[in-house]
């Protein structure tokens, strides 16, 4: 007898729960207003959202216009800003002027000619970036990366947001339940209660009984309620590869209204791990990630206060910790896990709110239709997911392996061999004498770093790859074009885009306009 899947419960609310509610609640929204599929999303009334993630992926554009979310609406409500990219400083020496950029955009002309050989072979004392996209100056400049007359969801330039996550989540929940259909319980989880076949056949709740449903997701956080305790799947730690486990977190007020909101993240390397500092339009988050093992708590406030300077007065900091890995499989049985419950890196490049829209996505897209498929669905899920782990693992690393510092114990630990994926010790070693490009070691559509990212690092922090200046001559007249293409954009952007702050006023006020 086949068993139709039909009722979805997603245990848990946050960015994890209520992001993937609407996402599988937009991809199937026929079926609910035809009363033949439900999405119940179990929140607890007692557990507070940790809220403090606050960078995205462009990806997010996409999602909330696919969920029909307004983004003048999201921009208002969630105290969202727009992030085209990041800013790294003191990552390769240390000094006061050790600063790149890994942008949103890509390498002018980068589906016809890889510029990254071509610039290497100029040695013009240009960055990286500056050579190949306009987007670093447009950031150092304090410019948005749209204009007001830009409709939604579109840019001039590409782009994600730096949003409040606390209000993020409150946001998703009326727009899930408002417009979506997603039925929303307020009740805390006594227990899991099992099928005689292994699966999960209801949650029990303190408030609302047992609830059932033929697919869970969840959503617990780090206590991974279902997949972990209940199913007991074990986790996976990579503390040997990424060394950060603690984070101190404070909300820092602007000095005035008009104090310029970046239009990056900015993250500076500390003694033993590193800062972000992220602008809001009402006030900046800025968090040192750090290695317990190298620094104590009370160090890490004292170099976290330093960087902040008169503004981290009487400012209280909020102590939070990371256990960097994730769950050996994702999906078992009729459970999949999403966000924390699935695992947690550090935020190095804000791959949290990322992994949980890409998980919803393929969960949404492939939706088991019966229960006699969805071990076959939950194999190619895990393979895929265990794939994006393990690229993003990498690219985190990449970061570290790269520096020239050599001024702490937790610099000096990063370089140790062991330490290194194999993989990536594999293409640093291919990058010694080819330069990474979208047709060699990245074939995968389920990439979650294009080989523009990995230039943007490599180059970024003084990599050299060995250029044979024979071999660029067939491609001389098209690196050529694009470096002009590159200077024409650039100056044409710097013209016509408006200042970050500047922006997000009108959008306050006027609004963008609708797509």
């Amino acid at each position: 007898m086949v068993r139709p899947i039909r009722n979805i419960v997603i245990v848990g609310g946050g960015t994890a729960g209520w992001l993937t509610a609407g996402v599988i609640a937009a991809k199937h929204r026929s079926r609910i207003v035809r009363n033949t599929f439900s999405v119940t999303l179990v929140e607890s009334p007692n557990t507070p959202i940790i809220g403090v993630g606050e960078g995205t992926w462009p990806t997010l554009r996409t999602t909330l216009a696919k969920m029909g979310v307004s983004e003048t609406d999201f921009i208002r409500e969630c105290d969202a800003s727009f992030k085209q990219g990041a800013k790294f400083a003191r990552w390769t020496t240390g000094a006061e002027d050790d600063a790149y950029y890994h942008p949103l955009m890509l390498p002018q002309g980068f589906s016809q000619v890889n510029l990254a050989p071509h610039w290497l072979a100029r040695e013009d004392g240009q960055s990286f970036c500056d050579a190949v996209c306009p987007q670093g100056q447009i950031c150092d400049e304090g410019l948005a990366p749209k204009t007001i007359a830009t409709p939604e969801f579109e840019g001039a330039a590409n782009y994600a947001y730096h949003l409040d996550a606390g209000k993020f989540a409150p946001f998703l929940q009326r727009h899930c339940c408002d417009t979506l259909g997603v039925r929303h319980v307020l009740a805390d989880v006594q227990r899991v209660e099992m099928a005689e076949d292994g699966d999960i056949r209801a949650i029990v709740t303190e408030q609302a009984g047992a609830i059932e449903g033929d697919l869970f997701v969840d959503c617990t956080g780090f206590r991974s309620l279902l997949l972990g305790e209940a199913l007991g799947v074990p986790f996976r730690d990579c503390s040997h590869i990424l060394f950060c486990d603690t984070a101190l977190a404070v909300q820092v007020p602007y000095e005035s209204e008009a104090s310029p909101i970046a239009s990056h993240t900015i993250s500076t390397a500390q003694s033993s791990g590193w800062i972000w500092d992220i602008g809001l339009p009402t006030r900046r988050g800025v968090g040192h990630v750090f290695s317990s093992a190298h620094i104590s708590d009370e160090a890490a406030e004292q170099e976290l206060r330093a960087y902040l300077g008169p503004a981290a007065k009487n400012l209280p900091v909020r102590k939070l910790s990371i256990r960097a890995g994730h769950r050996e499989t994702f999906w078992k049985r009729n459970c999949v896990a999403v966000g924390l419950a699935a695992g947690f890196l550090e935020p190095l490049e804000a791959s949290a709110i990322v992994l949980i829209e890409l998980s919803a996505k393929l969960i949404a897209e492939r939706m088991p239709a019966c229960r006699e498929v969805m071990d076959v669905v939950a194999s190619r899920f895990n393979a895929t997911t265990h794939y994006r782990w393990g690229r993003i693992i990498d690219f985190l690393k990449l970061h570290y392996v790269l520096t020239q510092r050599r001024d702490s114990a937790f610099w000096r630990d990063n370089l140790l061999e062991e330490s290194v994926p194999e993989r990536l010790q594999e293409l640093l070693q291919l990058w010694r004498h080819q330069s990474p490009w979208a047709f060699d070691e990245f074939d995968r559509i389920d990439e979650v770093f294009p080989p523009a990212s990995y230039q943007y690092v490599l180059y970024g922090m003084g990599f050299r790859t060995e250029v044979e200046p024979d071999a660029l001559e067939g491609e001389a007249t098209l690196a050529r074009r694009a470096w002009r293409e590159n200077q024409q954009q650039t100056e044409r952007l710097r013209a016509a885009l408006p200042r970050h702050r500047d922006l997000i006023r009108k959008i306050a006020e006027r609004g963008l306009q609708p797509v």
